[in-house]
């Protein structure tokens, strides 16, 4: 197999649980880092006539997994064929780096870091549950720039309880003043399963309405592409040539392979799922060399699916052209009924052969794409 390809490594510690969170990641589990390292090492070394374009290692919190585990890791992704211009991403959040995990990464060939901050203000960032501070983050974001790290995401969340717009304002304006080369924008979804969720049902999270909601989307993209960040996806905005190269494999659904707990996987049309609890992940590498729980084929109309859902969140949207040669049908044929739909209530829009959500669109996106979904 000569197809270059994306890598997902999953890191599913925490050193604690945002109120938000719903990803499969846990905290209390620091006795478990070696043998899931181990374990995840293992997973790592079957990818064996692969080449990998990008690397994402995401979680969970991959900054607070130990330097013991990380150089476990780092033998196997060592040995990894990559490509030359290889991108290489870690995740990680304030509080969890440290100089000798940054110089270590920069050792595996890791090129981009994502930071999480997600608020300038310690009220809302204790409000949501996360372990640092606005201090404790500037300090990691220095610590990067000075261990080498040129290409820096930096997540930021809108929406949050209590936050207004002045607030949002001033956390652009801060984030800015550092000069990432990427900045990551997303609204605040309350997910089943969270603390927030719970809260939310009691009636005692206090929301920004959706007007306000509104107005902090519509200041964020001004605000950025007046300092230099061009929207590329919904929620992304990057100085240019500065993309998320992984993130944008999802978008082109274009193919990965996914290691570790709860890891997915989508290759030559086949998905694939791993096992999410880390006890059973690592008793089922360790003993059969596989955590694979859920395999199946796409259906054509599960393709078809996927690309227009994932291909609308690209600011660019998608090409009509690539879209009829990938299923062998006219776009019109399969969804020209919706299409002319939208484009009537200017939620979507047709030129130079690509179809892309318009401004108002992207602010409805979600009831647009789901319209993509045929009926089985």
């Amino acid at each position: 197999m000569n197809n270059i390809i994306a890598l997902y490594i999953h890191i599913p510690f925490c050193k604690q649980k945002c109120f938000y969170c719903d990803f499969p990641s846990y905290c209390g589990k620091e006795d478990k880092m070696l043998s899931y390292a181990e374990a995840l090492s293992k997973e790592i070394d079957n990818m064996k006539n692969k080449k990998f374009g990008t690397i994402f290692v995401g979680g969970g919190t991959p900054t607070y997994l130990s330097l013991e585990g990380w150089n476990i890791l780092k033998k196997s992704i060592d040995k990894l064929e990559k490509n030359k211009d290889l991108e290489f991403t870690i995740e990680g959040n304030p509080g969890t780096f440290s100089k000798e995990k940054l110089k270590l990464f920069r050792s595996m060939g890791v090129n981009r870091l994502s930071i999480g901050l997600q608020a300038w203000q310690n009220t809302h960032l204790e409000k949501l549950g996360r372990i640092h501070t606005v201090e404790e983050f500037k300090t990691s974001f220095k610590m990067a720039r000075e261990m080498g790290f040129e290409n820096i995401n930096i997540d930021l969340m809108f929406g949050v309880p209590n936050q207004n717009l002045q607030e949002w304002k001033e956390t652009l304006e801060n984030v800015i003043d550092l000069n990432p080369e990427h900045i990551s924008c997303y609204s605040l979804i309350i997910e089943e399963g969270t603390p927030f969720y719970d809260l939310y049902e009691k009636n005692k999270l206090n929301l920004p309405d959706e007007d306000i909601e509104r107005q902090m989307y519509r200041y964020t993209l001004e605000y950025l592409k007046d300092n230099g960040y061009y929207q590329y996806e919904i929620s992304n905005f990057a100085k240019p040539s500065k993309e998320c190269k992984h993130n944008l494999i999802y978008w082109n659904l274009e193919d990965y392979i996914g290691c570790g707990s709860s890891s997915h996987s989508y290759l030559y049309g086949d998905r694939w799922m791993n096992e999410s609890n880390i006890d059973n992940y690592i008793e089922k590498i360790i003993n059969k060399n596989s955590a694979i729980v859920h395999k199946k084929k796409n259906s054509k109309e599960e393709e078809m699916e996927e690309f227009m859902f994932m291909g609308l969140r690209k600011i660019e949207g998608i090409s009509i052209e690539k879209f009829n040669k990938k299923f062998k049908i006219s776009i019109y044929d399969v969804y020209g009924e919706i299409i002319n739909k939208h484009k009537k209530k200017d939620l979507l829009r047709e030129e130079n052969g690509r179809v892309f959500l318009s401004h108002k669109g992207i602010e409805v996106s979600n009831f647009v794409m789901s319209d993509f979904l045929l009926s089985c």
